[in-house]
């Protein structure tokens, strides 16, 4: 009797980043140093772009850039980062990929699987100029949507002002206002699985 062989782990590098399947990813180049004004920036890049995911040289020398998302100094980062990588590692560890430990210096650039980089995209833009006081509250907000709706807020966003210097307008005003200036109250409105059920269905083959 033939044994049956068991599929081999998929292959992902950075957050879920599957480069053997993958037609679209973010990408994550956080400055070596401590300094709280350094710069983070977060690309998107196509198709036509992923034989370059090492470097967003070209994205940072040009702040207009279509494919750059966001620019966020490092103190904001380091407040918003750490919550999003805890629920990032525990999506992939639920799709049996592997995890990736959050540095704050990690020396490299760090790419993202899609789902996940507008995610992460959302969570950035709603506090890249909000007081830092707010911060606690917009990742709780953050924290409370389901992972479809986030991706539906990230596509109204970038359809209108997601170029990374496009802050304090339309879509991106919006968003502060929705999760950093408006207070988070535990227990109120629906469970991020109710309005999933609402939504529907997943957007994605793979339940990232």
């Amino acid at each position: 009797m033939t044994k049956t062989q068991n599929p081999s782990p998929k292959k992902a590098i950075g957050l879920g980043f599957l480069p053997g399947e993958a037609r679209h990813c973010f990408l994550i180049d956080v400055p070596k140093g401590a300094s709280g004004g350094d710069l983070i920036f977060i690309s998107e890049k196509r198709e036509h772009e992923l034989g370059q995911l090492t470097q967003i040289q070209e994205d940072k020398a040009r702040l207009n850039n279509p494919s750059l998302r966001v620019v966020i100094d490092r103190n904001r980062w380091l407040f918003l980062a750490p919550s999003f990588w805890e629920e990032a590692n525990r999506r992939l560890r639920a799709n049996g990929m592997p995890t990736c430990k959050f540095q704050k210096n990690p020396g490299k650039v760090i790419p993202l699987h899609p789902s996940l980089g507008k995610e992460l995209c959302i969570l950035c833009w709603a506090v890249e100029e909000a007081s830092p006081d707010d911060i606690p509250n917009a990742i709780k907000n953050w924290e409370g949507l389901a992972p479809e709706e986030r991706w539906w807020l990230y596509t109204m966003t970038v359809a209108s002002t997601g170029q990374a210097m496009q802050k304090g307008l339309g879509w991106r005003k919006a968003l502060r206002a929705a999760l950093a200036d408006n207070p988070f109250i535990k227990g109120e409105g629906l469970s991020p699985r109710a309005r999933r059920e609402l939504l529907g269905h997943s957007q994605l083959a793979l339940n990232l």
